[in-house]
């Protein structure tokens, strides 16, 4: 790997399990440790753990930091109450996707920003640059390290190791007496909790969460449970050059906040409808995997557009795409064709999300 590459404070633990490291929004990341399939199923099925030190921790503070960030993100975070968090994104002036978060207020003077590991440098510049007197931020990404517990044993679990009234609701967030934070939010489908804690103690911490009862997992099974739930990943099928309402993220844009980047272009695709929207795929034969940037054609061969998320679903047994679509072909039940190494293997257009959960 390259020298310039950056490493997680857990990276030690990670060796020690057997994990294999690749390269991964500039980090150093575990893709997995046994199979993806056996840390897929842990999730969907007990509890797994994921190393997340690599994502960004911005706290902003002040009195108008509420105003001035509502100004910067889609969603809307007047509507929070402290210890409640929320999924919103920050667009450029054409309304395309800088980056996806979360934002939680976590008293009524802070909020924190999770972001994206490889946006960390071109989110705080960005913020900088419209940063407005009294509000303060702090990029203290390189301070904390970050664990995701997911899955339907995650609550029990977590409560071996912390007492109840620590942990908060759905899309909320706490403070433990010695200040770790903990979020309960989750890109998995599953029940579960992000943890921050100091980077020294990180490695500690993915142990005893290990000991507890969660299996070690890697990128290769967050790849596969986030997109049997659609759930998009920056870089693949959000980018500077999409808007959320393309990618079918509206929901999580206030429009009827007065001001904020790339409003008016949202509006407009809203009124007037997008040319394309990102749509869920299924291969209908069996095929290999299909991945990212593969050609997606229409049942008379016209080639509409690339991947830009693709895997074999462990729980479905089939391959499972996203693709941005022209809206005639993204209606559920549009006959596709996906091009994988030259050759054509079936497809159908689908509801999102894959994985239908109760």
């Amino acid at each position: 790997m390259s020298d310039s590459i950056l490493h997680s404070p857990l990276e030690s633990a990670h060796l020690a399990l057997g994990a294999r490291l690749i390269p991964f929004g500039g980090w150093a990341m575990p893709v997995q440790y046994s199979s993806i399939l056996t840390e897929h199923a842990a999730v969907r099925e007990k509890a797994g753990v994921f190393d997340i030190s690599h994502m960004g921790q911005v706290f902003v503070t002040g009195a108008n930091q509420i105003a001035w960030l509502d100004t910067l993100l889609t969603n809307n975070l007047s509507k929070l109450a402290p210890g409640q968090g929320q999924y919103t994104i920050m667009l450029n002036e054409s309304g395309g996707v800088i980056d996806d978060l979360i934002a939680y207020r976590l008293s009524e003077t802070v909020t924190l920003l999770v972001i994206n590991a490889s946006m960390i440098p071109e989110d705080v510049a960005w913020m900088e640059k419209h940063l407005v007197p009294g509000v303060i931020l702090r990029n203290e990404s390189d301070a904390w390290a970050g664990l995701a517990i997911q899955g339907p044993d995650a609550t029990a679990l977590f409560g071996k190791l912390f007492p109840s009234e620590t942990l908060p609701p759905r899309n909320g967030i706490s403070q433990t007496d010695t200040g770790e934070i903990v979020c309960r939010t989750g890109y998995t489908g599953e029940d579960g909790y992000e943890f921050f804690c100091p980077a020294a103690v990180g490695s500690s911490w993915f142990l005893k969460f290990i000991e507890a009862g969660a299996t070690p997992c890697g990128l290769g099974a967050r790849d596969t449970l986030r997109l049997e739930m659609c759930f998009p990943l920056n870089g693949n099928d959000l980018s500077p050059n999409r808007s959320p309402i393309e990618a079918g993220l509206g929901l999580f844009c206030d429009l009827t906040k007065p001001d904020f980047i790339g409003r008016d272009i949202l509006l407009s695709q809203k009124s007037n409808g997008p040319e394309v929207k990102l749509t869920a795929i299924e291969l209908t034969e069996k095929s290999p995997p299909p991945r990212p940037h593969y050609p997606v054609l229409s049942a008379d061969g016209v080639t509409l557009g690339e991947l830009s998320s693709g895997v074999l679903s462990p729980t479905l047994g089939k391959g499972i795409a996203m693709a941005y679509l022209p809206v005639a072909y993204a209606k559920p039940g549009s006959a596709l064709f996906i091009d994988i190494r030259g050759r054509r293997f079936r497809s159908v257009t689908v509801k999102k999300p894959f994985l239908k959960k109760s």
